[in-house]
């Protein structure tokens, strides 16, 4: 009898010290920091599991006892998706936070910025230089061929994604991007039309596109796009041409090498406001939202001529020879090393063409 009652105290004994050894072993895996020096980063492909994580992260050196630590996945978060994308490593972040981390799914956001006045060539280059966006869309492929690709309703891509800050994460591309760049391009033309005067000689929201992208590209200051908005917008009821330089810049694609000859100003192409009627066939840029509602909201008034200053603003003029003068005098002041004729913009303008 002596004995049972011994070897119960013994078993006791046993069961109470691995206990003990199993709860400080525990502790010790889940306080143990992740044995990195600097940041790094932990990848989680879909269709990953747990063990798989942990295991991988052991076979890094990152951390140990990936066994017991599953288990007490498996114990105390049974329920837990292990969310897909990248997560940031930190050095002296332990197994616990790390575990928290991947519970709520805290997966690393990148940014990418797609700039008002850019052009579509623009944003795909950026794209393209993005860190970790999947690349679906080929560069050798043509604009109108993304645009295909994209089942985009109009052949030519330009003026149909809203310029803004996107945020992704990992496994996203840069299919994802443009589609949500040009959901949100529609949803705030959209809104701009709404509000649109009424008289204006545009038709509709995609004219509305295009006028902005000329605003976007004639200026950066932002109190002048409605003075702007105004001239061409009085100059379209009066059956005047828009004579804009960026409309010639863009016309000329890949031959244009930072200056317009007066000799551009007669070439013809469907983008020459020098030398068409009425507004060119597609927007020429990406216009931001104050471009948007200026287009459909001009600033009243007389004015049919404007000049760059050189310090980024513009000269406005009611008449021709008011004009003239404006122009004779800013040309002097062209001469200057640090003229330019509006905020530097994505793809620097110098034209001595009257605008």
């Amino acid at each position: 009898m002596k004995f049972v009652s011994l070897l119960i105290v013994f078993m006791s004994v046993l069961v109470i010290g691995a206990g003990a050894w199993g709860y400080f072993t525990l502790q010790a895996t889940l306080n143990q920091p992740l044995q990195i020096e600097v940041a790094d980063t932990l990848d989680v492909p879909p269709g990953s599991t747990p063990a798989r994580v942990l295991s991988g992260l052991e076979s890094r050196g990152v951390i140990q006892r990936a066994g017991w630590i599953r288990r007490y996945w498996q114990w105390q978060m049974p329920d837990t998706v292990l969310h897909t994308g990248e997560y940031r490593l930190e050095p002296g972040m332990t197994v616990l936070r790390l575990l928290d981390v991947l519970q709520r799914g805290e997966v690393v956001q990148r940014s990418i910025t797609l700039v008002e006045g850019w052009n579509f060539s623009q944003f795909r280059d950026a794209l393209a230089r993005a860190e970790r966006l999947e690349q679906t869309l080929p560069r050798e492929w043509s604009n109108d061929q993304v645009a295909a690709e994209l089942a985009l309703a109009e052949g030519h891509p330009e003026g149909l994604f809203f310029p803004d800050t996107y945020l992704y994460t990992l496994g996203m591309s840069d299919r994802d991007i443009l589609k949500r760049a040009h959901e949100r391009m529609q949803r705030v033309l959209a809104e701009a039309w709404e509000q649109r005067a009424e008289g204006l000689p545009i038709n509709s929201p995609y004219e509305a596109l295009i006028l902005a992208s000329i605003i976007e590209k004639e200026t950066g200051v932002p109190h002048e796009r409605g003075e702007i908005a105004g001239v061409f917008t009085r100059r379209l009821h009066k059956g005047m041409r828009l004579q804009t330089d960026p409309t010639v810049i863009y016309g000329m694609g890949e031959s244009w090498q930072g200056n317009i000859r007066r000799s551009d100003l007669r070439q013809a192409t469907p983008y020459n406001t020098y030398t068409i009627d009425g507004l060119p066939p597609t927007p020429i840029a990406m216009p931001g939202r104050d471009s948007l509602l200026a287009a459909v909201n001009p600033t009243p008034g007389k004015t049919l001529f404007f000049v760059a200053r050189g310090d980024g603003s513009h000269v406005f003029s009611e008449t021709l020879q008011q004009h003239n003068r404006a122009v004779r005098h800013y040309q002097i002041l062209r001469r200057a090393p640090n003229y330019r004729s509006s905020p530097p913009p994505a793809v620097p303008v110098d034209s001595e063409a009257a605008e």
